[in-house]
């Protein structure tokens, strides 16, 4: 049905399927990153599900933007009453306006609009509910490293965590590592649950990477970060490693929006050959470019789950990344691990996979197989399971 038109009856849905009301705010954002991405594809996995019935829940003009989750799925979107930065203080300060009332007020026909239960996406609010609410916390970086968020997003962010521990019914994390961080601030081990995200099908035009390599300029050998930019992801790291690395017919690609933090225009001008700065880009393209890439580097400090290495390793693309961080959750043994924050271990991990020809073929093949372990129907079944349990 279109997004606007909560009437139509959902008759392939099991009489008995939650109704969800799954927040999807963030989608709001002037950078949506990737935490966005990932609800989108949670939502898409779990519309397929007879048991679960989405009602997708968004800021102030949700439903006059083109479909959010594509024109070929059946969703309900309602509307909250106030944009995003709004609703978000409105959420720190009252909990209101809450969002199961908002799609009871909805009327969806078939069941007369009654959530039976919240699943919050973002590290807000929460808002009241008068049933149980379930949280997805992607990390706890607003509370362990405040430094790499604006203050705004500190200040709604790091309280916000807190009352979601305290009040979640439950409480699902992407990686182990999130889940360890959320032991270490206390939130407790029977309501906290890890579901590790997806991996989708690789769909690459007919020509492969060759019209999207010429519409970017690329040409040769190129290493690609993906990401939105922002101080925890990296890239300076990055750059000095590969000035260290002294390739001027290497190009580096950055594919993602411009977040926060410092300019790094003087970084990337120590880059010896090309950089280009694609902004963000399309799935299509997206996937494109990783399929052409000699390899994708991703040398975050830390991340909650890293689904850019997983794609990466779906495309059949190398995969550099940083160790002892939820990327070494994802990758396993398909990809180069190196210490974060080190541009010199980063050089020459980057020189193995370029040089070493048989190391690149076998990280290429070794990706896609460790990728296919993670599917955006097991998230999807795993996250029903914890439906089922919050409403008995």
């Amino acid at each position: 049905m279109p997004p606007d038109d909560p009437t139509l009856p959902r008759p392939d849905r099991d009489v008995a399927a939650r109704r969800v009301a799954l927040t999807l705010t963030q989608l709001s954002h002037r950078v949506p990153g990737g935490t966005a991405t990932s609800v989108l594809d949670l939502a898409r996995a779990l519309i397929e599900r007879r048991d679960v019935e989405v009602v997708v829940v968004g800021a102030r003009g949700l439903t006059r933007r083109p479909p959010v989750l594509g024109s070929d799925v059946e969703v309900t979107v309602v509307d909250l009453p106030l944009p995003a930065r709004i609703l978000y203080d409105a959420w720190d300060r009252t909990g209101r306006p809450a969002v199961d009332s908002a799609v009871a007020d909805g009327a969806v026909a078939d069941r007369a609009g009654a959530a039976d239960l919240v699943h919050l996406t973002v590290p807000m609010g929460p808002p009241r509910s008068a049933v149980p609410l379930v949280a997805t916390v992607h990390d706890l970086f607003p509370l362990s490293r405040p430094e790499w968020f604006t203050r705004r997003g500190v200040r709604l962010m790091a309280p916000a965590l807190m009352r979601i521990r305290d009040r979640a019914d439950a409480v699902v994390v992407p990686s182990r590592s999130v889940a360890d961080d959320c032991l270490a601030h206390g939130f407790d081990p029977d309501r906290l649950h890890v579901v590790p995200w997806g991996s989708r099908p690789v769909r690459l035009p007919a020509d492969g990477a060759e019209s999207v390599r010429r519409r970017h300029g690329l040409v040769g050998p190129y290493v690609l970060f993906v990401g939105t930019v922002e101080p925890r992801k990296g890239l300076p790291v990055l750059t000095d490693a590969l000035a260290r690395l002294g390739r001027p017919e290497l190009t580096l690609v950055v594919a993602g929006p411009a977040g926060w933090g410092p300019a790094l225009d003087g970084e990337l001008g120590t880059v010896p050959g090309p950089v280009v700065r694609t902004g963000y880009l399309s799935d299509a393209d997206l996937a494109a470019l990783r399929a052409g890439a000699s390899v994708c580097c991703l040398p975050s400090f830390a991340e909650g789950f890293g689904l850019p290495a997983l794609e990466a390793l779906a495309a059949g693309t190398p995969v550099v990344t940083t160790a002892r961080t939820a990327l070494a959750e994802v990758v396993g043994d398909a990809a180069v691990l190196v210490p974060a924050g080190r541009p010199d271990r980063l050089a020459d991990a980057l020189r193995r996979v370029l040089d070493d020809e048989d190391l690149a073929a076998a990280l290429r093949a070794a990706g896609p197989e460790r990728a296919a372990t993670f599917s955006w129907e097991r998230t999807a079944e795993s996250t029903a399971e914890i439906y089922r349990a919050v409403t008995p």
